[in-house]
Order: structure tokens, then C-alpha cells, then sequence
């Protein structure tokens, strides 16, 4: 079961990257923060103004307003803007404006939890990782990788237990544009699916 995942979303997806744009380590950091509860292609929209304007130092002193005003589209925004400025002001005092490889540093940040950690340690430093978001949970209960009663942070460790290490940045990844742009949410596209066999969602919804 475990090899035929990694063997099918290796041919669906063999160069599978994070979809978020960014240039800087700050940069995917944030968007990530962005990231929660909105898609990645509105956050990219909005993170192309953002930085457009502002680099680290200067989110550190930007008016909240201002921020506000450009990330308005993708929601929460009033929270999210807060996250941005305190989020720059503490890599701007405490690592001169870099993003470090400290993991219990980084989750004590405003927004970052577990998950962006993951996505930002794996993508900046190669840090093996699972970063389980909506897409990664979805896809690994209807392949009964998890149980439908698991919360996030156990859909995490039974991936990192089924799955070798060297492959879970990687898997993270596949498994996130597999669950966005096939196994979706809402009329997900089972018809050639290879994992059909393995699929809770199939066997109850389509296979009849």
C-alpha cells in the first residue's frame, strides 16, 4: 500500500514544489501564515504587493492599516495583518531579520503552529517533514492512513511512521496538489485512480 502511494504520486506529481511564490525565507514564512483558511494562488496575488512594498525591516514599522489594506482578500485579515508586523518585528530583534532553523522559536511566533513550521523548516533548511494541512488530512483518512477521528497532529505521526523519512518533505508536497486538484473536497476526480482499491471515499460514494 505504502509503495504504491509513493509509486503513483511520483507519476502524478514528479517535481511537486510548494505552490506559494517567495524569493526570501521571511517571505515563505508569511505566506504560509496567509496561507490559513485561504488559497495559496489569492495569497500569491496578495504576497506580490506585499513584498513589492515592503521587505522585513520595513513590515516591522508599517502601519497595520497599510497591511491590512493589501492582504484584506484573503481573509481574517485584521489577525493575519497583527501575525505580519509582530512576526518581522522578532526576526528583525532577535535574528536580524532571518528566518532561523529553531523550531520551538519559530512556533512561538503569532500564527505559526506545527504545520507552518513543517512547511518552512522542510522548504528553507530540508529539514524532513509532514506538514498536514486540509488537502494532507483529506487525502490520508479516505486512503486509511488515518482514522476519520484523528486530529492533525496524529494524521502527522502515522505518516512519519508508514513513510520513510527521506521521503516526507517530498510526499508532503504530492500529497497537498493531489488532494487540491484531484482528490478534492468536492467532486474529487476517482475515475483512473489507481488508489480506488485503498479509498474509503471510493468504496462509499462512487464505486457503485
Amino acid at each position: 500500500m505504502i509503495d504504491k502511494v509513493i509509486s503513483y504520486l511520483d507519476e502524478l506529481f514528479p517535481d511537486a514544489r510548494c505552490e506559494l511564490y517567495y524569493t526570501k525565507d521571511y517571505e515563505l514564512l508569511i505566506a504560509t501564515v496567509l496561507s490559513a483558511q485561504c488559497t495559496d494562488k489569492r495569497v500569491n496575488m496578495v504576497t506580490k504587493e506585499l513584498f513589492a512594498k515592503y521587505n522585513i525591516f520595513s513590515l516591522a514599522d508599517a502601519s497595520l492599516k497599510d497591511i491590512e489594506k493589501i492582504i484584506r482578500p484573503v481573509g481574517t485579515y485584521t489577525r493575519k495583518a497583527v501575525y505580519i508586523k509582530e512576526i518581522s518585528k522578532k526576526l528583525v530583534s532577535d535574528y536580524d531579520g532571518k528566518v532561523p532553523n529553531n523550531r520551538e522559536y519559530l512556533e512561538k511566533l503569532p500564527g505559526v503552529g506545527r504545520k507552518t513550521c513543517n512547511v518552512v523548516l522542510s522548504n528553507i533548511y530540508e529539514i524532513p517533514a509532514i506538514a498536514v494541512d486540509t488537502h494532507v488530512e483529506r487525502v490520508s483518512k479516505r486512503l486509511g492512513l488515518a482514522k476519520d477521528s484523528d486530529n492533525v497532529s496524529i494524521v502527522e505521526k502515522k505518516l512519519m511512521k508508514k513513510f520513510p523519512k527521506n521521503k516526507w518533505s517530498r510526499l508532503h508536497h504530492q500529497m497537498v496538489l493531489f488532494g487540491r486538484y484531484k482528490c478534492k473536497s468536492i467532486s474529487p476526480i476517482c475515475e483512473d485512480c489507481v488508489l480506488q482499491g485503498n479509498c474509503k471515499y471510493y468504496k462509499k460514494h462512487k464505486k457503485n
